[in-house]
This record gives C-alpha cells, sequence and structure tokens, in this order.
C-alpha cells in the first residue's frame, strides 16, 4: 500500500466504526473490497473489526468467519505462534510509524502461507490509540514487485546497452545513462524530442520498426539498424542492435499501449571488422580467381584486362589504363563509359592524353604511388570528371602506378560515381596489388611485341 493509501485508510477504519455506522459505510466497504492487498483491523482489545475480499481470498476465510474473532490464534495462526503474532501486531498501536513483518499465516484448507504485512496503529477522535489496521500479501508476490522495481532501476541506472522508453508519438519518455551517451544528449534534454531532430539518416527505419512493434507487437528476434547521428562534428554513423517490447498497461482491462521499451546495444565495431574481413576475403578471391584466368591468356594484353574485370566487381565501375609512350601517357586499355562492361583495347590507340599539370594519374607516377581524388563538394560532377577525361558518372577516383623490373610503365585508374562511397586506404592497398599484376602483364606484352 502506498503512503496515502495508508493514511486514508486509518482514517475510515476506526475501530469502533461497524457495517452501517454511518453513510460512508458502503463506500468503506466498496473501496475494502476493491483493493489489490488483503487488508484487515483489530480493536484494541486485538478484536477483528474488517476483513476484505483479497484477505479471504490469500487465506480462504470470508469476512463473516473472520469479524468479531479475537485475533487469529487457533484459526489463522498455529496456537503456539498466535501470542507473539498478535503482540508484534498490536504494538503498532502504540508506537508511531508503519510496521512490517513476515508472519506464516494458515487458510482455511490447512495449507501455510508466508505473508509480509504492515500494520499501524489507528486512532479515535480523542487521538488516543483505538486499534491497529495490518495489510498484507504473500511475499512471493511482494518479492516479485521488488524485482520488477529493482530491474527497472538497474535498466536506468547501470545498464551496459541503451534503454529507452518511446510514447506513442514516438518520442522519448525515459532514457538510461547508456542510451543518453550514445544519442549525444542528456538523460533529460533527450525527452519529448522527435527522433528527427537526434538522427540524421535512419530515423525512418528506426520510426518504422516503432510502429510495428505498437500496432503488432514485440518482432521475435533482435534487428540491426544502422544511423547517422546529428553531431557538433557532422554526422557519425553507427550500427544498433535492437531489440523492441510493446508496453501496455496492467491496469485495464483491455491491453492499451503506452509506448515501446527500446534497448540497443552498439555494435559498430564488431561489424566494421566483420564487413572488412568479408571484404578481404572476397578480394582476395578475385586475385586468385584472375590469375588462373589470366594464366590461360596467350595475349598478355587480354591477360592483364581480365585482372582489372576481376578487380572491378565490388570495387568500381569503371578502369583505365594509361601507359607510358615515350615522355607522354597513352590510353591503351578501359571500360565501357557508359553501362558497365569489360576492360577492352582501345581502338585506334596511341594518341597522346592531354592531362594538365597536377593531374591524379600524373601525380601517381611521381610519386611512384596511389593517389585518390574526388570531386568537391562544390564541382559539378561532370565537369570535374570531362577536366580530367574521365567518363561523365565519376566523381571519385584512385590512381596507382604501374611498375615492373623497377621501370614506370604507365597508371591504372579506377573510378567511382555517385551512388558509391569515397576511395580509403584499404582500397588503395588492393588496387596497388592489382596494380602489381597489370604491370607484370603488361611488361611481358612490351617485351614479346614485335620491334616497331
Amino acid at each position: 500500500m502506498s503512503a496515502s493509501t495508508s493514511s486514508g485508510t486509518t482514517d475510515a477504519l476506526g475501530p469502533d466504526e461497524g457495517p452501517g455506522a454511518g453513510p460512508g459505510a458502503e463506500l468503506l466497504a466498496a473501496l475494502l473490497d476493491g483493493m489489490d492487498t488483503a487488508l484487515c483491523a483489530f480493536d484494541a482489545d486485538g478484536t477483528i473489526t474488517h476483513w476484505n475480499r483479497e484477505a479471504e481470498r490469500i487465506l480462504g476465510w470470508s469476512a463473516q468467519e473472520a469479524v468479531g474473532r479475537p485475533g487469529f490464534a487457533g484459526w489463522a495462526v498455529r496456537r503456539a505462534d498466535a501470542g507473539e503474532v498478535q503482540a508484534r501486531l498490536m504494538a503498532a498501536m502504540d508506537g508511531g510509524g508503519r510496521r512490517v513483518h513476515e508472519f506464516a499465516l494458515l487458510r482455511k484448507d490447512g495449507g501455510r502461507v508466508l505473508v509480509r504485512t504492515q500494520s499501524a496503529g489507528v486512532r479515535g477522535a480523542d487521538g488516543k490509540p483505538a486499534g491497529v489496521y495490518c495489510a498484507f500479501g504473500e511475499v512471493h508476490a511482494q518479492i516479485d514487485l521488488e524485482r520488477s522495481i529493482a530491474l527497472s532501476e538497474a535498466l536506468f541506472e547501470d545498464a551496459s546497452w541503451g534503454v529507452v522508453l518511446v510514447d506513442a508519438d514516438l518520442r522519448p519518455t525515459v532514457v538510461n545513462a547508456h542510451a543518453a551517451r550514445a544519442l549525444g544528449g542528456g538523460r533529460t534534454t533527450l525527452l519529448g524530442r522527435p527522433l528527427g531532430e537526434l538522427i540524421a539518416q535512419g530515423v525512418e527505419d528506426l520510426e518504422g520498426a516503432l510502429q510495428h512493434v505498437l500496432a503488432e507487437g514485440a518482432p521475435p528476434a533482435p534487428a540491426e539498424l544502422w544511423v547517422t547521428l546529428r553531431t557538433a562534428e557532422g554526422g557519425r554513423r553507427r550500427c544498433w542492435r535492437s531489440g523492441f517490447l510493446r508496453l501496455a498497461s496492467p491496469l485495464t482491462e483491455e491491453p492499451v499501449p503506452l509506448g515501446v521499451g527500446w534497448l540497443f546495444q552498439d555494435v559498430t565495431s564488431e561489424k566494421l571488422v566483420a564487413q572488412e574481413a568479408d571484404r578481404v576475403r572476397f578480394r582476395s578471391n578475385q586475385l586468385h580467381r584472375a590469375s588462373r584466368s589470366a594464366s590461360e591468356c596467350e595475349d598478355p594484353m587480354e591477360a592483364a584486362t581480365s585482372h582489372l574485370d576481376y578487380a572491378l566487381a565490388g570495387f568500381a565501375d569503371h578502369a583505365l589504363v594509361d601507359l607510358v609512350v615515350g615522355e607522354r601517357l597513352v590510353r591503351a586499355a578501359a571500360t565501357p563509359s557508359g553501362e558497365p562492361g569489360p576492360c577492352l583495347p582501345v581502338a585506334g590507340g596511341g594518341i597522346p592524353l592531354r592531362y594538365a599539370a597536377g593531374h591524379p594519374a600524373l601525380q601517381a607516377m611521381d610519386r611512384t604511388g596511389s593517389v585518390r581524388a574526388d570531386a568537391g563538394a562544390g564541382q559539378e560532377a561532370g565537369v570535374w570528371a570531362a577536366e580530367r577525361q574521365w567518363p561523365g558518372d565519376s566523381v571519385h577516383a584512385l590512381c596507382a602506378v604501374l611498375r615492373s623490373r623497377g621501370r614506370t610503365l604507365g597508371v591504372v585508374t579506377f573510378l567511382r560515381s555517385a551512388h558509391r562511397s569515397a576511395f580509403e586506404r584499404p582500397d588503395a592497398a588492393y588496387a596497388e596489388s592489382v596494380a602489381a599484376r597489370v604491370a607484370a602483364a603488361v611488361d611481358l606484352a612490351q617485351v614479346l611485341a614485335p620491334p616497331r
């Protein structure tokens, strides 16, 4: 019982009052019988004056059988224990506040039940002790309640994963410390704010999952959601393994959804590690397949383009091969500039490329390494690509130098369109591995070529 309920009941349960003692008797009886807690009252002599339905449910004794009995001796408590139980209960009449005890009571069928009691004194109109009221419940039910409360407090204080309660409008109502850190705010500053203010990308997927839970219930397994958080430094991409629970009020006859409990863990690091492992495994397999395919080619230049065809899968949209002829670069092979296709020798090649100073391909030759380049945010992609004599949809470039037997033979350029991400360091390492194989094939082709 809450403190407010306890004080209200104390005022209503004067042990001198009985059924029909006033116009509020029917209301008092209805309130007592509607309580979820078992409740009984004793007058100053220890005689039972009130007994509600929950007490009858727990012990099996009806109000007619209980009211008027001089304490619990011989029917609700073993006679050997009755004196101690009665003394401890009635001690609350003279002391202030509530007393909490645990007793083994007897059911009407002879069984025993361990109960936890809260008792407090009742004072009459003259302010003198007039009796005691006692609220009690089965210990296991009390322990279950305490466990639930303890679990809730632990989740919102010490949990090592994020916990967010979201209302029916999909706005956070409770956020634990872990979730607040993950979302980039304070536990109170995040409350009531739309999720779209916190998440730049991926909020549609998250809100869709929450709406599904509200309508259909919790999904059978956790879901992995990729989101981009809004931060002062810009977007921060994270992967959250999320579980959802629909929250319904236990106090209504029909289940009324109160919102959704959202629990999540940040698994970005392990997902990135797994993705990188998959990428390395795939690229290693592609290099192996390319080497086997190239070994069956009679023409070394066909072997070179075969290496590029395998390298393009999942890596880039276009590949260009520029070879050194004299002091200039000449386009020797390329993929189609429109739809994807194989890398083929350029028909009618031999015309030098007019690369401007600072072109990424020239930089790669000067550095004897790889160079990455991207279209600027304010630049039109088509213009940027045209200035560098690349296909018009190119926005990301990676140039790797072709080296064999200590000589620079040319440059291979990989290009990505806007639907792909920019090249990164691991991509440069892979491009250099491909370039080494292409360079060996090109070198062999030049050795075997008839003298001009």
